[in-house]
């Protein structure tokens, strides 16, 4: 049945955008909601593709006007997701993907209690770093205090892990995109047993000695609820 609502959330240069680009490409019947952003373009984006891209009187009008399901500023720049998504998904009969920062998907967690979240989370503090590197680097971006900004809001952010239904590491892509489809399919009912298999493993209510391990990298000993 449509109208399923799937949040993917992650820390800062985790990989999020990737794997939901993979299974939006994988998967039929899945609406992506193109969030508003205050941040200006990186790279070969492009306007109402991977954001709708505003300033910041614009966006706070927005907020004022009560049109978003969540909002959220990150690293001084504005984030929303439009009210209305949900409702355009369902009438289209497609269930609705949402690709935002941890503090908008909590906010929509609370609203929408009945949403499958899934957190993607980077396999270790080492990796995290070089992604964030290589990002700022590709942008001609060299700021030291926002990369150290951006490492310590992850640990924070992987302290939300167990308000998620579902976490999965986003090591090797391949493997991350599969598990991650398998969650979607199993929530729709599609997949039969080995997506089942996969999507009880990755649930957060057990950790798994694999997840535990790469929080214990970030120093955390577990996630709390």
């Amino acid at each position: 049945m449509a109208g399923i609502l799937f949040i993917i959330s992650a820390p800062s240069g985790s990989g999020k955008s990737t794997l939901v680009a993979e299974v939006r490409r994988l998967v039929e019947g899945l609406e992506f909601s193109v969030s508003y952003t205050t941040r200006k373009l990186r790279g070969s984006e492009e306007e109402g593709r991977e954001y709708h891209f505003t300033d910041r009187e614009t966006f706070l009008g927005m907020v004022d006007r009560d049109e978003f399901l969540e909002w959220a500023e990150v690293f001084g720049n504005y984030y929303g997701t439009a009210r209305g998504a949900l409702d355009h998904a369902t009438k289209a009969g497609k269930d609705l993907l949402l690709d935002i920062d941890v503090q908008g998907a909590i906010q929509v967690i609370q609203r929408v209690p009945e949403a499958v979240s899934i957190f993607v989370v980077p396999p270790s503090p080492e990796v995290l770093e070089r992604r964030l590197r290589n990002r700022s680097q590709a942008e001609g971006v060299t700021d030291e205090d926002e990369l150290q900004r951006r490492l310590a809001q992850a640990k924070q952010e992987l302290l939300t892990l167990r308000k998620y239904k579902y976490a999965l590491i986003n090591d090797l892509l391949d493997e991350a995109v599969t598990e991650l489809r398998d969650i979607v399919q199993f929530e729709r009912g599609e997949g039969g047993g080995a997506a089942a298999s996969v999507a009880h493993q990755l649930r957060t209510t057990v950790l798994s000695p694999k997840l535990k391990a790469v929080l214990r990298s970030f120093g955390i000993t577990d996630a709390g609820g």
